[in-house]
């Protein structure tokens, strides 16, 4: 086998490691199974034995020393976490990867607590093989030369415009990653930090992230009436997280339904909300009314944007909101994975079932829904009244 594709645990998300602690604390039973979906009309089939050969190689992984000494500077991660994570291991028979209908079809199943940390990494390693395939003459220095024309458009922006690089999972490879994010620092006023925890640690800037869908999902299982389910995951947030990483993922079910559970105390308490499909202007405009509805002070919260931005929609969208409320985006594949003649590949692993049940995602966006279960889809869109 050549040299591993990822060679840390810290080459992931850091929302991943925020809701790992959460589960760690609250939930560390609880089994689930996440499989592969391929958004994009082209076949990974091919892939399957360098994938299964690099599932290995990632099982042989360990946080090292250095790495827990990083993350326990963050503030976010208590004792007893740190220390499960200097022992932990992922294991490599949780995933199976097969071909199905001429299509790569990977699942993950065991305890969530182990299954969490597959995603990222298994995503990222898709999209390099892929990228190492069908664009082998493609390099890191073509990635810095685009954003440097992008960056452009940034020279009339205000300073309180910022970005972070959300780009882990659909990168072109860990090569152009690293490029990016680090001609990023040192060439862009606007760049406030990168979801990616190995890179925050080797360029010194800030780790970005709170929770994402699975958080969510989970609780419809987990919570004794579905329709319970998505203020007992912000409660829960809060539990973990009374006064740190307060950003909610709104889409889960849809904006209506989450700001119809999103009451006047949990509005206070989280400090904004993350968009990550649907219209972002007419979602945003849903969030100021909302807050504006209990009486708070729009001005006192933030919106992050993150659903397939580029620069230009990212500048757009903050203009329209400038004054009325703060704004920060998250680009991903548009900075990661933006070189010359290269197409882009739409890949997502999601939670399928919790507890052996099944869960959903609806989202604002038909596109992003999934569910295998069309029964339980109508029990969910019941219970929130969609």
């Amino acid at each position: 086998m050549l040299k591993p594709i990822i060679s840390s645990l810290l080459d992931t998300d850091a929302y991943k490691l925020n809701m790992q602690q959460a589960i760690f604390h609250h939930y560390p039973e609880v089994d689930v199974a996440a499989e592969f979906h391929c958004r994009s009309d082209e076949s990974l089939a091919d892939l399957k034995n360098q994938i299964e050969q690099e599932v290995q190689a990632l099982a042989n992984l360990r946080f090292t020393s250095q790495e827990i000494t990083y993350l326990s500077g963050l503030g976010l991660y208590q004792a007893d976490y740190l220390s499960y994570l200097e022992s932990f291991s992922l294991n490599a028979e949780q995933v199976s990867v097969t071909v199905a209908d001429n299509q790569l079809a990977i699942r993950i199943e065991g305890k969530w607590l182990d299954v969490i940390l597959w995603e990222v990494p298994l995503l990222a390693i898709i999209c390099e093989l892929r990228c190492n395939r069908n664009y082998p003459t493609s390099t890191p220095e073509q990635a810095v030369d685009l954003l440097e024309q992008k960056l452009t458009s940034l020279s009339n922006i205000g300073k309180d415009f910022q970005f972070v690089d959300f780009g882990t999972r659909r990168r072109f490879s860990k090569d152009v990653h690293n490029a990016i994010v680090q001609h990023l620092v040192g060439h862009c006023g606007h760049f406030a930090g990168t979801s990616n925890l190995a890179l925050a640690m080797q360029h010194g800037i800030p780790a970005v992230g709170t929770q994402a869908h699975e958080w969510f999902q989970a609780h419809q299982q987990l919570a004794g009436d579905l329709a319970d389910s998505q203020q007992l995951a912000l409660h829960r947030w809060l539990q973990e997280y009374p006064d740190k990483l307060g950003i909610a993922l709104t889409d889960c079910i849809n904006m209506d339904a989450f700001l119809n559970d999103f009451n006047e105390h949990l509005s206070a308490q989280f400090i904004g909300l993350r968009h990550d499909s649907g219209d972002p202007i007419a979602w945003g405009e849903k969030a100021i009314a909302h807050y504006e509805n209990l009486n708070i002070n729009p001005l006192d919260k933030v919106l992050i944007f993150s659903d397939g931005l580029t620069l230009e929609k990212a500048i757009n969208i903050h203009q329209h909101f400038t004054g009325r409320i703060n704004t920060s985006f998250g680009i991903g594949t548009q900075l990661t994975c933006h070189l010359p003649d290269v197409e882009t590949l739409n890949v997502v692993i999601k939670l399928v079932t919790c507890n052996g049940k099944p869960v959903a995602k609806i989202s604002d966006e038909p596109g992003k829904s999934i569910c295998q279960d069309t029964e339980y889809l109508s029990e969910l869109r019941k219970a929130f009244n969609i």
